[in-house]
């Protein structure tokens, strides 16, 4: 009997495996499963049809047929299918609680890095700024959840003071209580946004409903609209999440007396609706202040529904009211030598402590209601409609008592110095309606890059009505003070505070109304060339109609008359933006940016001193001018290291503003044809435009983890600013004789600030902050005036943190630790007076989180 072989066609197939797909070795061809199955059982048929002299039976590999190509799902099929989905996704939702599927707690801030919350990744409006802060060509300042808290900052105001590169101003223009803010040493008082919509009441913002604050400092008309010339500051909103429920509550118990409580719920209703609200109590005085009193109310409420995959609606309300004592400061000491120096009296004896004001008299309620309504619709996975509606309403009603004028009788010792306490009141009511609506579009050019358009038309509707209480006299601008003034106020042992008032009288019969319509459209490209190459470009154009009318002064404030005044400004800007990266976690970039600041911009002015558009010309000067132009370029770097978790940026900054506005008092003596004098008696005020300057320096900013341990956050804001032309004589002809070449006022020229905490374990962490301010000169308007200025400070603070459980925890804060004497802010005034920063304080903030 012969040797039997099993036909090669089969025999390699049968070698490598039995089931699956096979390799025909002969043919090329794959062989199914069912051939092999066949050709294994031919082995043994065909060994036999051998024995029995039968011929062999080879079996070749089946052909393989193309597959018919298969047809593209129609529109109604991609719905279907996506119903089908939504609908088991909701079902198994309701089997299973809710996750959540992103690393942090549940109510982490969503722009921040989980892994290091004191580093930013990204700012809220996605759409005018699509990329990473690290590829946007733009300084960008951003105080995370985390941030805030650390600092202990409950108030907008207590943030950024302790950041660098802002500092803060005195409520020109009635604007007693209001945030007044200068970024990169430009007013930034009407330069706040709170979800990307501006935020035109003259408030003070609470942080209970605060997410984060975003500092985008430069130029940004572009994206912001009118003003923005050294940049803007963007309130983030606490919102609704459906990923989690969480219940947290925080109380707090200071020194100054401080009792504060904050609660802050998210309640998932189902997988596509969620409700989060919040209420704020709080019942507290000022360390180093005596009689001042900072009491709050507030609450807020927001929600999100998902009805589709492509849908997302948002609404949220805040309601806040402040209220207390009010605190102008204390008074100002100018020697009569300009060889001697001057300052706040509390540098030359005078108790810290004193309070100028009276407590039968004066008080301070300022209160904000907003609503907000927005929408989200993907139109295609490329095309997103987003729609932002806004309706706010706020409040600023004060009486307080400003400490000024400080006389010393010949031959009577320095104790005996003695003051004004001026009247001063306002009851003024700002109404806002907004609407944004911004289509965003991505798509790719034949040149590779990948582009995100933006096009928006945006409405603004400002009222603002501004009163003051009868009986009593505000300041006078100029010419001193008129009517009601206590004068005989002792500087350093203040005799009139339990001084009794009767009821202050109702408001005046003449308030001034302000209206300003602002209708914008704006279009935005970002190209994106394989994440190497940025380039990032807008233009804006604003309409901007302004309405005043009201009482005013004429011929030097000896008359009264009413009047109206109205103005019309068409202002176009763009910016242009290069960003080149050389590796992923890097980037260099260069910017350009222009913006525009039209009168009665500041809307808390009812004069052209502070920035208002006035009812009334005061005699035959001519006081309406065109907007302030601004033009900046910024050269900057950002870097991500220590496995990204670090972000180090570095810019180099020039801004310039042109046309800006002077003012001066003339007299019959220093009339010219710009300026006439028309009064009988007195000075007249006058207003020229013009004049220009110029800020510059170097902006340094660091925010991250170093180590998994060891979060930092702060900066260096370095700049030298500079009057460049000038066309009036300057205010203090005694210490210089002209204006050029002078600094601006209210400018801290150097500032730097430094958050920094380590975990010791994991329980304990331990954590300080150090901020720097330099000197601030005095002024009006432009130049700074040297004889006047708050002097630089260093402030320390520190705090401690036990993680009990994973539901509580303790945070003991120490702010001020070596109860230094600083001064926040100079009144610009003939006869100033500055705002005292608290002493030292320490609070135990008690944490719930569940």
């Amino acid at each position: 009997m012969g040797m039997m072989k099993t036909p090669r066609s089969l025999r390699s197939d049968a070698d490598r495996k039995s089931f699956g797909n096979n390799f025909d070795t002969a043919t090329g061809k794959t062989v199914s499963t069912v051939a092999s199955l066949i050709a294994v059982a031919t082995v043994s048929t065909g060994a036999q049809a051998q024995q029995t002299n039968l011929p062999p039976v080879n079996v070749d590999a089946p052909q393989q047929r193309p597959r018919p190509t298969a047809s593209k799902p129609t529109a109604d099929q991609i719905r279907a299918r996506n119903a089908l989905r939504r609908a088991a996704q909701r079902q198994q939702a309701a089997q299973a609680p809710v996750a959540n599927p992103s690393p942090g707690p549940a109510d982490r801030d969503p722009y921040a890095n989980p892994a290091a919350p004191y580093m930013a990744t990204r700012v809220q409006a996605s759409g005018k700024f699509p990329e990473p802060i690290l590829n946007t060509p733009k300084s960008i300042t951003v105080l995370t959840k985390d941030v805030l808290e650390d600092k202990n900052a409950t108030t907008l105001k207590q943030a950024i003071l302790s950041t660098a590169g802002v500092t803060l101003g005195t409520g020109e223009g009635g604007n007693a209580f209001g945030d007044r803010f200068f970024i990169r040493g430009f007013d930034a008082r009407n330069d706040v946004f709170i979800d990307g919509v501006r935020d035109a009441g003259v408030s003070v913002r609470e942080n209970f409903f605060t997410e984060q604050v975003e500092i985008l400092r430069g130029p940004g008309s572009t994206f912001a609209g009118r003003g923005v010339a050294g940049g803007a500051i963007n309130i983030v909103t606490k919102q609704a999440t459906t990923e989690k429920s969480f219940y947290n509550m925080d109380t707090t118990f200071g020194t100054d007396m401080t009792k504060r409580v904050v609660l802050d719920v998210n309640q998932v209703i189902n997988p596509t609706w969620s409700v989060r609200a919040g209420g704020l109590f709080q019942d507290a005085n000022v360390a180093g202040r005596s009689y001042v009193t900072d009491n709050r109310d507030g609450a807020f409420v927001a929600t999100i529904w998902k009805p589709l995959d492509a849908v997302k609606i948002t609404a949220n309300y805040i309601h806040t009211e402040l209220t207390g004592l009010p605190d102008f400061g204390v008074p100002y000491y100018r020697p009569s030598t300009a060889t001697t120096a001057g300052g706040p009296f509390t540098d030359f004896g005078v108790n810290r402590k004193n309070w100028y004001g009276f407590l039968n008299r004066d008080f301070y309620r300022t209160g904000q209601d907003i609503g907000s309504l927005n929408a989200e619709v993907y139109v295609t996975p490329d095309l997103l409609i987003t729609n932002r509606f806004r309706d706010s309403h706020s409040t600023q009603n004060y009486i307080g008592t400003l400490p000024e004028a400080p006389t010393l009788a010949p031959g009577a010792p320095f104790t005996a110095y003695t003051l004004s306490a001026n009247p001063q009141s306002r009851y003024q009511v700002t109404d806002v309606i907004a609407n944004q609506t911004e289509a965003t579009y991505k798509f790719s050019d034949s040149a590779g890059f990948k582009h995100t358009a933006l096009a928006g038309f945006e409405y603004d509707h400002e009222t603002s009505s501004i009163n003051s209480y009868t009986g009593l006299a505000s300041e006078a601008l100029p010419g001193g003070f008129t009517g009601n003034s206590l004068t005989g106020v002792s500087v350093f042992s203040p005799q009139y505070t339990n001084l009794p008032f009767g009821i202050p009288g109702g408001l005046t019969q003449k308030p001034t109304n302000i209206a300003i319509d602002t209708k914008s459209v704006y279009v935005l490209d970002t190209a994106n060339y394989n994440d190497v190459l940025i380039l990032n470009g807008g233009v804006r154009f604003d309409d901007y109609n302004i309405k005043v009318n009201g009482w005013g002064s004429v011929n030097g404030g000896t008359l009264n008359a009413f009047g109206q005044q109205q103005q019309d400004y068409g202002m176009p800007n763009f910016n242009l933006g290069l960003t080149l990266k050389p590796l992923p976690n890097g980037s260099v970039y260069a910017a350009y940016a222009t913006s525009s600041n039209p009168v009665g911009a500041e809307f808390d002015g009812t004069s052209v001193q502070y920035g208002g558009l006035a009812p009334v010309l005061n005699g035959a000067a001519p006081q309406i001018f065109g907007p302030e132009k601004n033009k900046a370029i910024e050269l900057g770097t950002k870097w991500e290291l220590f496995d990204r978790h670090l972000l180090l940026t570095a810019a180099l900054f020039q801004t310039e503003k042109e046309n800006a506005r002077e003012s001066r008092n003339v007299t019959a003596a220093t009339a010219t044809a710009a300026c006439p004098y028309t009064a009988t008696a007195g000075n007249v005020s006058c207003i020229t435009a013009g004049a220009a300057y110029r800020i510059r320096g170097i902006d340094l900013g660091v925010s991250g983890k170093i180590t998994d341990k060891w979060s930092i956050f702060g900066g260096l804001v370095l700049m030298q600013s500079e009057v460049t032309k000038s066309l009036i004589p300057p205010a203090n002809t005694t210490l210089y004789t002209t204006n050029v070449g002078l600094p601006l006022s209210n400018v801290a020229h150097q500032s730097f600030s430094l958050l920094s905490k380590y975990q010791l374990t994991d329980v304990w962490e331990l954590g300080g902050q150090a901020v720097y301010r330099s000197k601030i000169y005095g002024g009006t308007f432009l130049a700074a005036n040297q004889g006047t200025s708050i002097p630089s400070y260093w402030r320390f603070d520190a705090f401690v943190e036990a993680k009990l459980n994973q539901n509580w925890q303790l945070k003991l804060f120490v702010n001020n630790i070596f109860d230094k004497r600083y001064y926040d802010a100079l009144y610009q005034s003939a006869a100033p007076f500055v705002l005292e920063a608290p002493g030292r304080a320490a609070y135990l903030v008690i944490s719930a989180r569940y």
